[in-house]
């Protein structure tokens, strides 16, 4: 008995020993998925962790690392929250939390972390580079030159520490002390181009153009491609008065970075200044990429312009109608003033015309001194692109609610190998009444490369009610007949389906879908645009509407019907709530929508589409923060475009 229990014992030894090994496993393996700049892997991984060893603060700290390089601020913030809640003696929890609250631009809390990491970790010259950036940011530049000097004394090879302080200096007013930690960096690392770039930034304000020029020479021979060298270079030329140089400058600017606006601006002016053609195109692209180079915006309005010399001219005749007096009543019949000088009518004031010509002339005149040069200084909130990969959240997509669920064959189309799937017991009851064949699911997903095998479906079905008339039977065939977009013949099973047994919730469910696709396929009807004007045009009238539109309008009810039928007979039928809500955001029910997608979360926690379509639309009602967390909750679960909305949307 004692040498059973011994091996019994070795053996949940051996089971626990192997469990741990697994999680250190997929720990690595997601920090591996990190380091190469798979962010949304990773997740997946840490996720996999925190299902089965929730109490551990690692997976929650490195799932919001990822969460926080796909830009997904707050739902980084809150995983760092976790991880220090389980883990209140975490260094680096706090510096990622405070570099988080940075992002979103929240520096008193970015720097209450700062302290914290330094009570735990003080030998740390990172954090005091962020407090640092913290402090700039807030415009305590004394105190962001105090954390530099503070990461020096701890390394004083720091380059980053190093650059920051000549930046601090620059702000400060100190120039020469920035040069002075320019030239430490390039000591340190002579192949730098920054530090070339912002010595060159540097000796520019010191009108030292010989230098810079020489610094700008550098840069370029270091990083070819650099479009901000380019550009710098060319002022110092401009400024040289060597138009054509750095027009050529200017040009190798913009084919680099077409989107950098001060380059079209510089370049307008040097054009401008050399008679060249194109300067007015340059303007105005400079203008609407960036409207702090739209000149307009200096010019006065006319008619404020027409008052104002108005007020300066009866201002004016007042003055010399006084002179006037003052000299007849001294040297009468004298024509000077006291200092002798003749007053000339034409000089005591001008109209509104010359005054505004005087205007624009003075505006060209000074764009043509203030060439606008690119600060390549490392500013707060700057991220480096480490990949050429276009990132997840940099993706263009277009941004829509997700779409309703619907019953569809365990085909391509239903799977997602990205996520998980979610599991109904409906769904899996009708399953074994049909023996698995065909076996059906749940899905959003579509593939029109598939009809030939719901069409063979239809055809499985059609013999299996010759057989047999019943509820299921029905039901089936009106599943397939809506995946090949036979709405009638659908909507017909369908119907035939509830009267064999009225309490067939799926039936219900399927019908509602169809009568939204109908709705849909009409609404995609070239007609139906006509058609609805025609409709509101009646209605302006007082005219009835014409009747196809009036049974449109209606399904809207008749799908919100059918869902709620649904929902009466399966209470726990989650994606009925979802649904339904999709109906009523399309009806801008909002209240209503979001209380059905609470249900649906509530009774699927991991209901990746239903927290996207929450986010959405508590964004659309100005609730930033909670629609941002809702968004990165799906992005959690695997929905990446989630990731695109928060960087477009959240992230202010």
């Amino acid at each position: 008995m004692k040498r059973a229990l011994f091996v019994f014992l070795s053996m949940l030894l051996a089971v626990s020993a192997s469990a741990q090994l697994n999680i250190n496993h997929y720990i690595r393996v997601g920090q591996t998925r990190i380091s190469i700049g798979n962010y949304v892997g990773a997740i997946e991984y840490f996720n996999i962790v925190i299902k089965f060893k929730p109490h551990l603060p690692e997976p929650y700290f490195y799932r919001g690392v990822a969460k926080h390089r796909l830009e997904d601020f707050r739902g980084a913030i809150n995983d760092y929250n976790q991880a220090i809640q389980i883990k209140p003696y975490y260094p680096d929890a706090f510096v990622y939390r405070g570099m988080a609250y940075h992002e979103l631009r929240d520096f008193d809390r970015a720097i209450q972390d700062y302290n914290r990491a330094l009570e735990l970790d003080p030998k740390n010259e990172a954090v005091y580079n962020n407090r640092g950036i913290a402090k700039i940011s807030q415009k305590d530049v004394d105190g962001a030159i105090s954390d530099y000097n503070k990461a020096l004394e701890l390394n004083p090879g720091s380059v980053n520490a190093l650059m920051n302080r000549s930046n601090a200096k620059i702000v400060q007013g100190d120039v020469r002390g920035a040069i002075q930690d320019l030239n430490s960096i390039i000591i340190i690392r002579p192949h730098f181009a920054g530090a070339y770039l912002n010595r060159g930034l540097a000796r520019f304000e010191l009108d030292d153009y010989a230098s810079a020029l020489r610094d700008y020479d550098q840069a370029i021979r270091l990083e070819p491609e650099n479009a901000l060298a380019y550009n710098n270079r060319g002022i110092v030329k401009h400024k040289l008065e060597d138009y054509q140089g750095a027009i050529m400058d200017y040009d190798m600017a913009i084919r680099l970075d077409p989107t950098m606006a001060n380059a079209y601006f510089n370049r307008a002016m040097a054009r401008e200044i050399m008679r060249m053609p194109g300067f007015e195109s340059d303007y105005q692209i400079a203008a609407d990429l960036n409207p702090q180079y739209d000149l307009s915006r200096f010019t006065l309005n006319a008619e404020q312009l027409a008052q104002q010399q108005q007020q300066q001219q009866q201002k004016q005749n007042q003055q010399n109608q006084n002179q006037q007096q003052n000299l007849a009543s001294s040297n009468p019949g004298s024509g000077t003033t006291p200092q002798g000088q003749s007053v000339k009518p034409d000089e005591v004031a001008k109209t509104p015309e010359e005054a505004a010509r005087e205007r624009e002339e003075e505006l060209r005149r000074r764009r043509r001194l203030n060439v606008i040069a690119s600060d390549s200084r490392n500013l707060p909130g700057q991220n480096d692109a480490d990949t050429d990969e276009i990132s997840v959240q940099d993706r263009n997509i277009i941004i829509d609610l997700q779409p309703i669920f619907r019953i569809s064959a365990f085909e391509r189309n239903s799977v997602d190998y990205e996520r998980l799937q979610y599991y109904s017991v409906s769904i899996e009851s009708l399953n074994r009444v049909n023996n698995y064949n065909p076996f059906l699911t749940i899905t959003n997903k579509t593939d029109r490369s598939l009809n030939t095998v719901f069409e063979n479906f239809v055809l499985f079905f059609n013999e299996k009610i010759r057989i047999s008339e019943n509820s299921h039977n029905f039901l089936n065939r009106g599943i397939f007949y809506l995946l090949t977009d036979k709405y009638n013949q659908s909507l017909e099973d369908l119907n035939k389906s509830i009267q064999w047994d009225p309490n067939e919730a799926l039936a219900y469910f399927t019908r509602g879908n169809c009568r939204f696709k109908m709705i849909e396929h009409i609404e995609s009807l070239p007609e139906f645009n006509a058609q609805l004007s025609l409709a509101l045009e009646n209605t302006r009238l007082n005219r009835p509407a014409e009747p196809a539109m009036t049974r449109m309008i209606h399904d809207y009810d008749e799908i919100l019907d059918d869902y709620e039928k649904t929902l009466q007979l399966n209470p726990n039928f989650f994606f009925g709530y979802y649904n339904r809500a999709f109906i009523n955001l399309r009806l801008k029910n909002y209240e209503s929508a979001l209380a059905d997608l609470d249900r649906a979360i509530e009774l699927e926690p991991e209901f990746a589409e239903a927290y996207y379509n929450r986010g959405l639309t508590k964004i659309f009602l100005d609730k930033l923060e909670d629609g941002a967390i809702d968004l990165s909750k799906a992005g959690e679960l695997g929905l990446i475009e989630a990731y695109s909305v928060i960087k477009r949307y959240c992230n202010f």
